[in-house]
């Protein structure tokens, strides 16, 4: 018996539900695991967006699973209020976090003579505590306004009832973008101007020329531009939609509103193959972790093949 094309559909989207839950959380605790034990500053802030992935990965995404099968929310109004509640926190969380980024590399190339007396790791590990602090306090109002949380049967994921509080919404959003847009577009362009003049002006200052070129050879500051790039194209077409449902009304396109929220969940995901990609020392530790654990695994299979058995 054929599967009818909305059964293909339906199960295609439950499909990539479980298999964006399972990736993101393997490759951020694979994050963790590779900079748990790393004594820069600056990895602090790599271990912030791995937790708050990783926390997607297990209290977010799980949760849409089931409802993907049946069409609505199972497990509560209490439930659906913690995820929508967690949403809004690990995204403030995020954007938050890629400023403090975009800003350490900005001190790195701007201030390299002192970057190591200004950015410590205990400087860092505070600002870090406070951004989690104030974006569990910034979403706290609408989750104590008591109104019943929305269930989204186009994504399957439970969402805050921001619309009922326009004002509250719209100070929220200026209090976590007003500052964090700015300083990115500010550090990252600096950077990338730094870089050019240093190519064809002559060096005045060959000290502070030289500890520059130092911090720009590193592959960090090429980091923190992809990671802002893969941010921005992965919850641009989110943000794009819901301007426009905003202006003109609600886009009754289901397959459109489940493919913009997934593909913004997925940049939980993407983060891995940038880190890998433009830190050999991550890349050397996360080699370092997943080449023994394979090669035993692959050892005890040939022991077990012929009899033996390593333990003994």
């Amino acid at each position: 018996m054929e599967l009818s094309n909305s059964t293909l559909v339906d199960f295609t989207k439950t499909a990539i539900i479980l298999v964006s839950g399972i990736a993101i959380v393997i490759s951020n605790v694979l994050i963790i695991v590779a900079i748990r034990n790393f004594r820069e500053a600056a990895h602090c802030y790599l271990l912030s967006l791995a937790v708050a992935d990783l926390l997607c990965g297990l209290f977010i995404v799980p949760l849409s699973v089931y409802p993907s099968i049946t069409g609505k929310w199972e497990y509560g109004s209490l439930a659906c209020n913690f995820v929508g509640y967690l949403e809004v926190i690990l995204w403030s969380v995020t954007i938050y976090t890629l400023m403090w980024i975009s800003f350490d590399r900005y001190l790195a190339i701007s201030r390299p003579l002192h970057y190591q007396q200004i950015q410590t790791k205990t400087r860092c590990q505070c600002w870090l505590a406070l951004t989690w602090i104030l974006s569990a306090l910034l979403c706290c109002p609408p989750l104590l306004s008591y109104r019943e949380p929305i269930f989204d049967d186009r994504a399957f994921i439970c969402k805050l009832d921001w619309e009922q509080m326009p004002g509250y919404s719209v100070t929220a959003a200026i209090l976590v973008l007003g500052p964090s847009i700015p300083l990115i577009i500010h550090s990252l362009l600096h950077i990338f101007f730094i870089e050019r003049r240093l190519s064809v002006e002559p060096i005045h200052d060959r000290v502070h020329v030289q500890a520059s070129a130092k911090y720009l050879a590193e592959p960090s500051h090429k980091m923190a531009f992809a990671l802002v790039a893969m941010f921005c194209v992965s919850w641009c077409p989110f943000i794009f939609v819901r301007m426009f449902e905003l202006c003109f009304g609600k886009v009754d396109t289901p397959i459109l509103s489940f493919s913009i929220v997934w593909l913004g969940a997925l940049n939980s995901f993407w983060k891995v193959f940038i880190i890998s990609a433009t830190s050999p020392q991550i890349r050397s530790a996360l080699r370092g972790f997943c080449l023994p654990t394979f090669c035993m695994t692959e050892e005890r299979t040939q022991d077990v093949s012929i009899g033996l058995d390593p333990l003994e």
